[in-house]
């Protein structure tokens, strides 16, 4: 009896971890990159292994991929894919991740929540803040004076503008 009792609480425990990582925001497309040394953001060119904490991915559907230092950074790229990636489109793009604040685990960031105007300042300065968890991005907007809570769509650059 014990050791069904040990198999089953196994079970849930497992059953219970799965649930939880259903709800990072995963996406069914290519997983993120561990970025080498030499890589580089296409917007600022800095060094972005030197900030995984901030960490923000493109991933094209032919494998290729673009770093950036910062989910700010990245907005920027996206606005401007015909100066960054000329010749690509948003069509292009198999998947897209930014690191959580406070899992620094990569989550999609096409259904992270975005925190703007903190008091919590990434490489290039003022900076979005994601999170996969909307209870955690309202907690941190609470926590470090945020002045709104974004989601991908609603990211814009005139906000993005507001960061420079």
């Amino acid at each position: 009896m014990a050791a069904l009792t040990k198999a089953l609480t196994l079970v849930l425990v497992a059953g219970a971890l799965l649930l939880q990582g259903a709800g990072t925001g995963w996406t069914a497309g290519p997983p993120p990159v561990v970025p080498k040394p030499a890589d580089k953001c296409p917007v600022c060119g800095m060094f972005v292994a030197k900030y995984p904490d901030f960490l923000a991915q493109v991933i094209y559907t032919d494998g290729t991929y673009a770093l950036f230092d910062g989910a700010k950074d990245l907005f920027k790229y996206l606005f401007a894919l015909d100066t960054y990636a000329a010749g690509r489109n948003r069509a292009d793009i198999a998947s897209v991740y930014v690191t959580d604040y406070y899992s620094l685990s990569p989550v999609d960031g096409r259904t992270a929540w975005y925190v703007v105007g903190s008091d919590v300042f990434g490489p290039m300065g003022r900076e979005l803040i994601p999170f996969a968890r909307e209870a955690e991005a309202r907690e941190f907007l609470q926590d470090h004076a945020g002045t709104g809570l974004l989601r991908f769509d609603t990211v814009t650059p005139a906000i993005i503008g507001t960061l420079d």
